[in-house]
């Protein structure tokens, strides 16, 4: 179950979702084991920089188009975006420190 700060995208809601201010987006899949550890700390980000952030998640196999437009091969991959462009590309687990540091240098 995802928390409410983070919002399922799907590929025609994608762009629009994207375009304005920050947004980390997580690429994944439901039988991705290091997806779904990825998922409580995208939780706590969420609730931690809901004033700087936007999170947000794709699963890959509804949507692959949207993967393949950015070159994801792996996941989970996040990709924090800035007013519809990717900025910084993370892939694999990632601690909530290190994904705050990122976004906050972004977010600025």
């Amino acid at each position: 179950m995802m928390a409410q700060q983070i919002e399922e995208i799907k590929a025609g809601d994608f762009d629009a979702s994207i375009a304005r201010g920050t947004v980390l987006v997580d690429f994944w899949a439901p039988w991705c084991a290091p997806c779904l550890m990825q998922a409580p700390i995208l939780e706590q980000v969420a609730q931690r920089m809901s004033d700087k952030v936007r999170v947000m998640k794709l699963n890959v196999e509804e949507d692959p188009s949207v993967a393949d437009r950015y070159g994801i091969f792996s996941i989970p991959t996040m990709i924090i975006f800035k007013d519809g462009k990717p900025q910084r590309q993370l892939v694999g687990l990632h601690p909530t420190e290190n994904l705050i540091d990122e976004i906050e240098k972004i977010a600025l």
